[in-house]
This record gives C-alpha cells, structure tokens and sequence, in this order.
C-alpha cells in the first residue's frame, strides 16, 4: 500500500469519523485500515486521530493534514485527468475566501456558469470580514479588498475599488449636507475597524499628492462591512464605500453622496495565495473567471 493509499483512507476515516465505517464503504478488513493510518502519523511524526472507545476525532494537527491532503490528492488527479482522453480539465475540491459583498453581489450569482463549465469542482466559499490565515485553514487563494500587509503570500492585482463618501437622506436632513473639509466638524463618521477595540483613522480624504486622515466623532464603530452600510442606512452617519456597493442605493435615493470632492484612496483588489512551485489549474481558472467578472468594476491601480 503507497502512501496515496493510505492519505485516501485517512481521509475517509476523518470523513465517517469510524474505522469501520470507512473500511466498510473501502472494501477492505478494519485492521488494514488502522495500519494504514497508523503508518501516517509514524511517517508525518504527528498524531493526526483522537481515538476513543465511541468515536474518532481530529486533532489539531489532523485537522491541518487533513486540508492539505485533500489538496495533494486532488492535485494528483488533476493531473491524471491531463492525460485522459475526453476527461473534464478541472476537478477537485477549491476553497477559497473573500467579502461577504463580493460574494453576494457578484461570485455566487454567477457561481452556476462556472461550476456548469466545470462539473467536477466542488466549491467551499468563505465570506467574512476576518482576516483568514490562507496557509493554516487551507485556502487556495482569499480575495481581499485593502492594503496587502502579508509579504509570505504571493499577490495577484485585480485593480481598485473607487470609494464614495455616503450618508442616508434622514441623516443629511437631520445635520445638513457636508461639501467642504471645515463642514465635516459637525457630522458623525460611523467607524469602521478590522478588530473592536482597534482606533478609527477618521474620514479620509486627498490633498494635493497625498492622503490624509481626519479624526471625526461617531457613535458607532463597526468590523463588518454588512455592518458598516446597515449603519449608514439606519442614519447613524457618514461612510467611505466601495461604489459597487453604494452605486444602485444612490441611484435609488436610499442613500445619497456627501463631500464628492473629498475621495478617499480608492480600495486596492487582489487575490493572494500560498507561494507554491506550480499553482493548481482549478486555482489558476477561478482566479481568471473572478477576475472578469470583477474587471467592468475596478479602476486600475495607481503605479508606484
């Protein structure tokens, strides 16, 4: 029995949680199925099962070989399925990250097409806030809308994302409608951080060849997007949005825009992902497929 064999097992043992189970569903006796994976943890010097009378677990370190595993495995046929004749040229499993709003508003509506093009993907899609750790949770790739402050990932730049200054008709109604820098002194910005208890950097705003910040009062501080415009919408103050998010509301006049001359750094796209010799052709695919979809929205990026 190859190592293959015995990373195919362990992950149905993982899978059904039993050795019996999986030696049922394998076709093969109960105790080659516990050698098998016994010789793993011996060659991977690491416990990957939590054994008990009733059940079998994960332990932390299975839980990480058990993602990087069904990566190699479907890596592997992959690259068989090159060789086959008339074999569908992706398949495999692909997980990946990215914003709650750019999962809503734009992959998962067109999620059907691409996986219809390629019916042996499956598809596990994360969308938070958080910053996700790519190479301990095991994602292909994460798509972020910022600054990219991990230098260990490999970056991939889509473009940027314009940022519009926004407020709710009742808001403006309430404190009037702010045009200049000095006007913002008497207005509410609602704070966004990627942690609570973080500070705010205030509205920001461009003067001359460079950004600034300028600290503002709010009541209310926020860490997730949805968060974030569900606030502006409830009259609670002034936000800086990606226009994809904001466009449609403005034009419906749920929201309307503030200080358009004030603009923020626009918000830079790009999808990162772990530094590897050869990246997947299943990664290499969405990656492409995102990045048209997400291209009649972007600006290009500011060079230098």
């Amino acid at each position: 029995m190859d190592r293959l064999d015995s990373l195919r097992i362990f992950l149905r043992v993982a899978e059904l949680q039993s050795f019996s189970r999986a030696a049922e569903s394998l076709g093969l006796p109960k105790a080659s199925v516990s050698g098998a994976v016994q010789r793993l943890e011996t060659e991977v010097g690491a416990r990957l099962l939590q054994r008990t009378t009733r059940k079998v677990s994960l332990t932390q370190d299975g839980l990480v070989f058990r993602e990087r595993g069904r990566d190699l495995l479907a890596d592997f046929d992959e690259m068989q399925a090159m060789f086959v004749q008339g074999a569908p040229s992706l398949r495999g499993r692909l997980r990946v990250d990215m914003s709650s709003g750019i999962a809503r508003n734009f992959v998962i509506p067109s999620l059907p097409d691409f996986l219809a093009a390629h019916p042996q993907l499956e598809i596990e899609v994360g969308s938070t806030d958080r910053r996700v750790d790519v190479v301990r949770e095991g994602f292909d790739c994460v798509l972020r809308v910022g600054d990219v402050v991990d230098t260990s990932l490999i970056a991939r730049r889509l473009g940027a994302f314009r940022l519009l200054n926004c407020a709710s008709p009742s808001y403006v109604k309430r404190h009037g409608m702010p045009r200049t820098l000095a006007d913002l002194s008497s207005h509410r910005l609602i704070h966004y951080v990627p942690t609570l208890g973080g500070k705010s950097s205030g509205f920001e705003y461009r003067e001359g060849d460079a950004y600034r910040n300028l600290p503002m009062a709010g009541a209310v501080t926020v860490n997730n997007a949805d968060a974030y415009q569900a606030a502006c919408l409830a009259g609670l103050g002034i936000i800086q949005a990606p226009d994809v998010g904001v466009k449609r509301l403005i034009a419906e006049r749920v929201l309307v825009e503030v200080a358009p001359k004030l603009q923020a750094e626009p918000m830079p796209v790009s999808f990162l992902y772990p530094h590897r010799r050869h990246l997947p052709p299943r990664v290499c695919a969405f990656m492409d497929w995102v990045d048209d979809l997400l291209r009649p929205h972007l600006i290009p990026l500011a060079s230098g």
